[in-house]
């Protein structure tokens, strides 16, 4: 080839074409970049901590956290890092097992009834691996979101399915305090998977088997006695009688007010009265236009016979201040009234709206509690059902929990906590604290030999055997399980709120009548 053809070539053929093909591929390289680039300095990043995301449709972290996260609640801080360090030290054989709360919840009242639960479950996961003598497996706690109104049960629930099948090992679900209806179809679906569930104050009916003789939640089992037994419980210590009492209700009502409200209609058969309703917000924890109602309601409290004078209650705890603050206002002081209501009511104790001086009207407002710290603690406690020496336990690990490591502490020997400030007198505490006992007990017992876990359906199989000898030794008292995996008898706490917002303790009351017999093993009809 001639030189000059060869020149021609280079520049016609392959240099020009070359430069236009090196210039677009460079161009296209650089726009891909930029794109890419863009994409991800605009990339929404959803993760919040291992396990914790914020869906695409939410603006709060939900799932299970793993790790120190506390889900941006500073009132967690020191009890998450207290379970973060605790798991952290396991060694060995362990099961995992999820708190399930409203983690992001930013209502006052579900934040600490949140915060009591989450130091609870830490003090008995402590207890377990540190007070068992060296039982296993050792217990790793874990917390499960499910968003402030439980709207992301789902992905939860799912989240939770995933670790039940790989190595987290996660063996049950504790917690499900509240009875909404976004818990009772989380509890349905972990159910229904396969998941065992330990309700802490869950106490609706309808989230409870053995009701008809159903079992719609195989694998449920609860410490906290359902509002029928604490129905039957208050009436067996104020002895309501039907033609002296009138019911005030929700209307449409959640599984917690319904439930409560059809066990009061059957204790008041036979009233010549009917019920009076009222219709709080959907969202109960808001104030709505219900003082309205509540106001007229008090002018036919006063409107009864004299004889009258028992109220009783199925309602949220933000509508029972309203209802309380208006009987204050009545025109009938000189009548004295008892209002009795279910465990709702521990939450006027840290109300602020509360019109304390309507106490101080001729006005006793009484509530079945969950637990009390004070309740095992008084001279002379029943010989059954309970006892001082637990609800020590407890108390003692509390205290411990509270203070700064010093001493043997400093010198190497861990102790539990720090955990804050914390409080037993609302008792979601002490519940929280049963509610993880009898889990861990559970899947202890359900330990086959030689193996390092049970399965989920060992665990599942445990419930209705803890009772009797096997039974769990509560700080709130005995946790005798019946084959429905509800508490027998179980011992409830009668607790007034005073003019200068405490919970004083009553007395002990029981859903039969009396305290279990030493035995604690549930009839056939149970």
């Amino acid at each position: 080839m001639a030189a000059g053809a060869g020149a021609w070539l280079r520049e016609h053929v392959w240099e020009i074409p070359l430069r236009r093909y090196v210039a677009l591929l460079v161009g296209a390289a650089l726009v891909t970049g930029c794109v890419l680039g863009a994409r991800v300095l605009l990339h929404d990043d959803r993760s919040c901590a291992p396990g914790v995301v914020m869906p695409e449709d939410g603006d709060e972290c939900v799932g299970v956290s793993t790790s120190d996260y506390h889900f941006d609640r500073d009132r967690f801080r020191d009890t998450v890092r207290a379970i973060d360090r605790e798991n952290r030290s396991i060694k060995g054989a362990y099961v995992t097992v999820a708190l399930f709360e409203p983690f992001t919840a930013s209502d006052p009242d579900n934040l600490n009834d949140t915060l009591h639960e989450l130091q609870g479950a830490y003090l008995a996961q402590y207890q377990a691996n540190h007070g068992s003598n060296g039982e296993s497996p050792a217990i790793r706690l874990v917390l499960a979101n499910p968003g402030a109104t439980g709207k992301h049960w789902k992905h939860t629930v799912e989240q939770l399915e995933r670790m039940a099948e790989g190595p987290d090992r996660l063996r049950a679900v504790t917690g499900i305090g509240l009875s909404t209806a976004n818990n009772k179809r989380a509890v349905e679906e972990l159910t229904r998977r396969g998941i065992p569930v330990v309700g802490t104050s869950i106490t609706a009916d309808n989230l409870a088997n053995g009701q008809d003789g159903e079992d719609p939640y195989p694998g449920l089992a609860r410490v906290a006695p359902t509002n029928t037994d604490e129905a039957r419980a208050l009436t067996s210590f104020a002895k309501v009688r039907a033609g002296e009492a009138v019911l005030v209700y929700d209307k449409p009502g959640d599984p917690y007010t319904t439930t409560l409200q059809r066990s009061f209609e059957k204790l008041l058969k036979g009233s010549p009265y009917q019920p009076w309703a009222f219709t709080p917000p959907a969202d109960r924890s808001e104030e709505g236009s219900t003082a309205n109602d509540f106001r007229q309601i008090t002018h036919l409290v006063c409107d009864t016979a004299e004889e009258t004078d028992t109220i009783l209650f199925a309602g949220r705890h933000t509508q029972l201040r309203q209802f309380i603050n208006a009987l204050g206002e009545r025109g009938c002081q000189d009548r004295a009234f008892t209002l009795l209501t279910g465990d709702e009511a521990s939450y006027l104790t840290g109300d602020k709206d509360l019109d304390r001086d309507a106490l101080k009207h001729r006005l006793s407002v009484r509530y079945t509690a969950l637990a009390h710290p004070d309740a095992w603690l008084t001279k002379n406690p029943p010989a059954t059902g309970g006892s001082a020496e637990d609800a020590r336990v407890l108390a003692d690990l509390v205290r411990t929990a509270q203070e700064k490591p010093e001493g043997s502490a400093a010198q190497g020997v861990r102790r539990a906590g720090p955990i804050g400030p914390a409080t037993l007198e609302d008792g979601q505490l002490i519940i929280a604290y049963d509610a993880m006992t009898l889990t861990y007990q559970g899947i202890r017992e359900a330990k086959p030999d030689g193996e390092d876990a049970p399965t989920l359906a060992d665990v599942h199989d445990q419930w209705e055997l803890m009772t009797g000898s096997q039974r769990v030794n509560g700080a709130s008292g005995w946790i005798c399980l019946d084959k429905h995996g509800n508490p027998y008898d179980k011992a409830v706490p009668i607790v007034e709120v005073t003019a200068d917002g405490r919970a004083r303790f009553v007395t002990l009351a029981w859903p039969t009548g009396k305290p279990p017999t030493k035995e604690c093993l549930p009839p056939a009809s149970s």
